[in-house]
């Protein structure tokens, strides 16, 4: 299935905005698109909802027809287990998150603490996926995937993440394919900065950008494997916030399109 991000509407749920769109606004929004699924990703509020605004924002989901997924940052047991209980309470299947170096457990034992976590995981029939970026080599992240043989746990595939680690979006690819569970699909540009000193590495519509789409959707078979699709930008700032934002909405717009047209 094809899907958005709340990094679909980042600026516009941000403190950047006068008024910033809600969960439900972007679930509404998401819905109208003809959004499918709807990835809840690195958005603070949504740690601090209680089970009955949970409730209300599952609800609406199911009422639009939207199936919802969940995104954080870290591996420390007690914060997988919390967002397998948001997971639950949003009726979602899936969590992705990150390893964080420096933030614990140290990478040697993060094997050891996803295996104890993710019994429970399968038990409610939730997946966890580890995303591709730059702090964790790609080699490093299939390793634990493949110490932990769990097949509750796989991979979040976005090879644009990897370039900052001088690793090349195809052999992310092509490392990552028998594991990825979810995709985020971004592309992504070099632009010369001004006096042609140095590259700005920036967000661009799909497309129009260096992500091999084609490519990628050929070794991860996503509609074979029943892997769902979420966009995602990364949309520089602008000048102001109504230029950022109508931007914003023009590609989300142009990109779930570009999906259509690519999976009829």
């Amino acid at each position: 299935m094809i899907g958005l991000s709340t990094y679909a509407y980042l600026w516009r749920w941000s403190r950047h905005s006068p008024e910033p769109l809600s969960l439900h606004d972007m679930l509404h929004d998401a819905a109208s698109l003809g959004a499918h699924v709807f990835q809840i990703c690195d958005y603070p509020p949504l740690e601090g909802m209680s089970d009955n605004e949970l409730a209300r924002t599952r609800k609406l989901a199911a009422d639009l027809g939207v199936v919802l997924e969940v995104g954080t940052r870290g591996t420390h047991p007690e914060h997988l287990n919390r967002y397998l209980h948001i997971a639950e309470a949003l009726d979602s299947t899936f969590v992705r998150s990150m390893i964080k170096p420096g933030d614990g457990p140290d990478l040697e034992e993060i094997p050891q603490v996803l295996a104890g976590v993710l019994p429970a995981y399968a038990e409610r029939g939730v997946a966890l996926g580890l995303e591709t970026y730059e702090q964790v080599p790609t080699s490093t992240l299939v390793g634990i995937v493949d110490a932990v043989a769990h097949p509750a746990l796989g991979i979040v595939l976005d090879p644009g993440n990897c370039v900052a680690a001088l690793e090349h979006p195809a052999e992310v690819v092509d490392r990552t394919s028998p594991y990825v569970k979810n995709l985020h699909v971004k592309d992504f540009a070099f632009s010369r900065r001004d006096g042609w000193v140095g590259f700005t590495f920036a967000g661009a519509p799909l497309g129009e950008g260096l992500l091999d789409y084609d490519d990628m959707v050929r070794r991860v078979q996503p509609a074979e494997r029943g892997i769902n699709q979420v966009i995602e930008h990364w949309l520089p700032w602008t000048d102001d916030f109504p230029q950022t934002a109508r931007l914003e909405d023009e590609w989300t717009r142009h990109n779930i399109e570009y999906l259509r047209s690519k999976n009829p």
